[in-house]
């Protein structure tokens, strides 16, 4: 057995990354309800979608890399160890996952009333002009399944790109990856922060061009904001991680934390806008008597007739 496969029980650090596979899972939960129980999916940016979930993608293969030799050891360790050793992978893997899934119910509860829209044509035979109406798709649901795809061909991409430099990578006595391997988890791990750094602009700029508030779970932001700095220290005392690894959390915790502000001041000013509009309704304003000239005519001093 090797000195990369020896088992090293750090209690704090498992016990950390048991809490926060747990509590990203609950972070989760109320967004993925907000859709379902509402049955839309109004409010989110596409781009910021497909931004999310490929960071997301990035940085687990980039930790699927790194960790690579570790993963490999779970052949000659105990369950309990290897369970221990790959928390990590679990760990990003489940950020990975819960924010596909809500992706994914975008796609399943986009509103139909906003997938297609009524474009008039006129067809001319025999000098006979006849107006017909069809539909066709709306420019942001079009957009919605282009991201969809590019989504789904990025997947493929960095898994089977990823999956063939570990298989083909040579063996190596000190447990350490290939300079090609670790040349691949670097991009990963760049590109997974900078598309996490601009992530929550495409929303944000959504919301305020529809004036669309509230489509983002503020229970998931207020959980995620603080989780992201816990998710940094995991990753940081696990072995076999570096920069790249760490890098996209903490870009995604200043942007959760600068979203959840945004979210906040737009939900007060809705409810401000809101209970102005209630008390407006019960207490009408009091418009000033009407009064009834009649016209008369100048020559006589008549009433008109």
């Amino acid at each position: 057995m090797s000195d990369t496969c020896v088992p090293h029980h750090d209690w704090f650090n498992a016990f950390l990354t048991f809490g926060l596979c747990c509590g990203l899972v609950i972070s989760y939960l109320p967004q993925h309800f907000r859709i379902i129980h509402a049955k839309s999916s109004e409010g989110f940016s596409p781009v910021f979608l497909l931004l999310g979930t490929t960071s997301a993608a990035s940085g687990m293969f980039n930790m699927i890399t790194l960790q690579a030799p570790i993963v490999k050891c779970c052949r000659v360790v105990s369950f309990g160890s290897c369970a221990e050793m790959t928390a990590g992978v679990v760990q990003v893997g489940l950020q990975w996952f819960c924010f596909g899934i809500v992706f994914v119910l975008y796609m399943m509860y986009y509103p139909e009333h906003l997938k297609y829209i009524i474009k008039g044509s006129e067809e001319t035979e025999l000098l006979t002009p006849i107006h017909t109406k069809e539909p066709v798709r709306s420019e942001e649901w079009r957009l919605s399944i282009i991201l969809a795809w590019i989504t789904a061909a990025h997947l493929a991409f960095v898994s089977l790109t990823t999956i063939y430099l570990l298989s083909t990578a040579p063996a190596s006595p000190t447990g350490t990856i290939s300079p090609q391997t670790a040349t691949w988890a670097t991009l990963l791990g760049v590109s997974s922060a900078l598309l996490a750094a601009v992530q929550y602009a495409p929303q944000l700029l959504h919301t305020y061009r529809t004036k669309l508030v509230g489509a983002l779970s503020i229970p998931m932001m207020m959980i995620q904001t603080p989780g992201g700095i816990l998710m940094v220290i995991s990753i940081v005392l696990r072995p076999g991680t570096n920069w790249t690894s760490e890098f996209s959390f903490i870009r995604l915790f200043f942007c959760c934390a600068q979203d959840q502000k945004t979210q906040t001041q737009d939900s007060r000013y809705s409810l401000l806008l809101r209970l102005d509009n209630i008390r407006s309704s019960r207490h009408p304003p009091r418009l000033p008597p009407f009064h009834v000239h009649r016209l008369e005519d100048p020559s006589t001093q008549a009433p008109y007739r």
